[in-house]
């Protein structure tokens, strides 16, 4: 078992340029201390510059975070495209494990406004339409459900707002500076 009965776990997940960072970091900024945001893309990216693949290290480095984390008292948000083929059995893994309440969100945004939303990014130069399009996935939900699907008319406050209320974070206090 991992994590505490007061341990929150939010994992959000969606294709490319459907928001979920932002989500992520405007939930921490809203709850404050206390809270963990574990991104897929660093701890691939940035850490072990890995390619997404099935059973990549990057894998159990995502699981491992997030365990350790929740084990020392933090709330976790857990965020990435999280390919359900990847990355399923990890997370429900991590979902049956976590002692305290899981949430699990799915952004739900359209290729042509993933790509419209991609062009604005600083990594446009660098990952081409065809790419994006290459790894798009409509509604690739977790496999036994427990994903609330959140559209592309929902804004960025709306998601953080519904995201804080839904799972309980809104009523937590933050750790102590």
């Amino acid at each position: 078992m991992v994590g505490a009965e007061e341990t929150r776990l939010v994992i959000l997940r969606g294709n490319s340029a459907s928001g979920k960072s932002s989500v992520a970091t405007g939930v921490r900024e809203r709850f404050g201390r206390g809270l963990a945001l574990v991104g897929q893309d660093n701890l691939r990216r940035i850490v072990l510059r890995e390619r997404d693949r099935p059973g990549a290290v990057n894998i159990g480095l995502i699981d491992l975070t997030a365990r350790y984390a929740l084990d020392a008292g933090y709330h976790v948000v857990l965020e990435g495209i999280l390919h359900a083929d990847h990355y399923g059995a990890m997370l429900t893994r991590l979902r049956a494990e976590h002692r305290g309440r899981t949430h699990g969100y799915y952004l739900d945004v359209p290729l042509e406004e993933t790509l419209a939303r991609h062009a604005t990014k600083p990594i446009a130069d660098e990952v081409s339409p065809d790419a994006l399009r290459s790894w798009y996935r409509p509604l690739d939900l977790l496999p036994g459900g427990g994903e609330t699907v959140i559209d592309a008319g929902t804004g960025l406050t709306a998601t953080v707002d519904r995201i804080m209320r839904e799972t309980g974070l809104a009523g937590l206090p933050p750790l102590e500076e």
